[in-house]
């Protein structure tokens, strides 16, 4: 029967990330993920990286989860659901969309653990049973097929390139990574069993082109932690407040702003569920212990109250870091700009957005508003302080040339983006029939 792979979705726009790869009959899983700017306008919650109640049904509809009636057919016989790390465009659907499959979850442990709060914390049923692997480990799935996570550099811990081995070769899934040598939090990619599985015989690789349009190499992480030591300890914020605002779940970031806001001898206070609920499944499994160095304020009226000290203490002898990277309405950092919760921003205050907008409408729009609202404060704003996750394009080609495998899939991408990895595999001697670039819900036989 051979292999046949369904690409569910996210394949017409970023995120909703899904894709089946059916092997004699049985099916597998890799993803299944949130399109964030759809969640949130159907679900009217401006805190992105929560999960509410709602039918699986309307978020289908309102293109927030994926649509897998494209694979109705294949239901049945689905071994196992893989994410491949804990980004919500990658594994929020989950909550909706794991119960109509017999199958279990098998994820990394840090993805595990994310995937268990979001569960909770939505106060949603899952059925499936829920199975950690460690990073680098391989595990049998059916008679025919082992899945193994391959260690891959990217923006939160544990992030894996997925591995199915099949009768047939291997199908890569490396649909979020970067190649980071020199990474602040966990280890660089395993180039070595990346290598090892390029001999092996990869039948085909879906590989990320966020960034691969950019001829350029994606710089470290330790070039971000670089980045903010250059704005917070050369500066003089003497009887001056700081605000860091990143991504929740960007935890290597974190821990360089946390160990930055103690070289400034200022108490570290973190203010935000999402930002909670990220570190808490980090620190349950032994990645970090933030709790020891830092205050987390997880709670609406908890963290008002906590402003309140902080001002009645002076904003001098903390730095805060805060939810509002992508100037969402609901997060702490615009109820502060808009004077929802009362804490005084004054001139040469710092606020530093340890992130870059991700380029969606929303996105654009939430941030345009929150940084007008600040400058009427007149406080000292450093934007772009941040590094990327993503591959770029000499990096995109680095993998490629590893992996070397007889069908490539670009993905997580537009349309310029994925035409850019084409063409570089095109100069590489690729035969054209073998660069797909399907729409959601298409059909590739192997």
């Amino acid at each position: 029967m051979g292999v046949e792979i369904c690409t569910v979705s996210g394949f017409d726009e970023i995120g909703r990330n899904m894709i089946a790869v059916n092997v004699d009959g049985e099916v597998f899983i890799c993803d299944m993920g949130l399109h964030l700017e759809n969640y949130i306008r159907v679900t009217d919650d401006e805190d992105e990286e929560d999960v509410v109640k709602l039918n699986r049904e309307v978020l289908i509809k309102a293109k927030a989860v994926p649509d897998d009636s494209s694979i109705a057919d294949w239901k049945q016989n689905v071994k196992a659901i893989i994410p491949s790390h804990a980004h919500l465009d990658h594994l929020g659907a989950i909550p909706w969309l794991a119960g109509h499959y017999d199958a279990p979850i098998i994820g990394t442990p840090y993805t595990i653990q994310v995937l268990k709060h979001l569960i909770h914390d939505g106060g949603l049923a899952v059925k499936n049973k829920l199975k950690p692997v460690d990073v680098n480990g391989r595990i049998v799935l059916s008679r025919k097929v082992q899945v193994e996570f391959v260690n891959i550099t990217h923006s939160t811990p544990h992030s894996a390139t997925v591995v199915l081995h099949t009768p047939y070769g291997a199908i890569v899934y490396a649909n979020d990574f970067k190649l980071d040598d020199t990474p602040t939090l966990g280890k660089p990619p395993n180039y070595v069993r990346l290598k090892e599985i390029g001999n092996e015989g990869v039948l085909a690789a879906f590989i990320d082109t966020t960034n691969a349009h950019i001829d350029a190499k994606t710089p470290s992480e330790q070039v971000a932690r670089e980045m903010l030591s250059d704005v917070l300890l050369t500066q003089n914020y003497e009887g001056r407040g700081i605000i860091v605002t990143t991504f929740s779940s960007h935890i290597a970031r974190l821990k360089s702003i946390i160990d930055l806001g103690h070289k400034l001898n200022r108490k570290v206070i973190i203010l935000g569920r999402s930002m909670a609920k990220y570190i808490e499944a980090a620190e349950e499994i032994d990645i970090v212990k933030f709790s020891d160095r830092a205050e987390i304020v997880r709670f609406s009226a908890k963290v008002r109250d906590k402003l309140r000290k902080i001002e009645h203490d002076g904003k001098e002898k903390y730095l805060i870091i805060c939810t509002g990277h992508q100037g969402e309405p609901k997060s702490v950092l615009s109820k502060i700009a808009s004077g929802t919760f009362q804490f005084g921003l004054d001139p040469k205050d710092a606020v530093v957005f340890s992130c870059r907008v991700i380029p969606t409408p929303t996105n654009k729009e939430n941030r345009e508003r929150l940084e007008s609202l600040l400058r009427r404060t007149n406080v000292r704003m450093f934007k772009d302080v941040h590094q990327s996750g993503h591959a770029s394009g000499q990096d995109v080609r680095v993998f490629l040339e590893m992996l070397r495998p007889k069908h490539l899939i670009p993905s997580h991408g537009e349309h310029r983006m994925k035409s850019a990895l084409k063409h570089m595999a095109l100069s590489l001697g690729y035969d054209e029939k073998r660069i797909h670039l399907p729409h959601d819900g298409q059909r590739i036989v192997l």
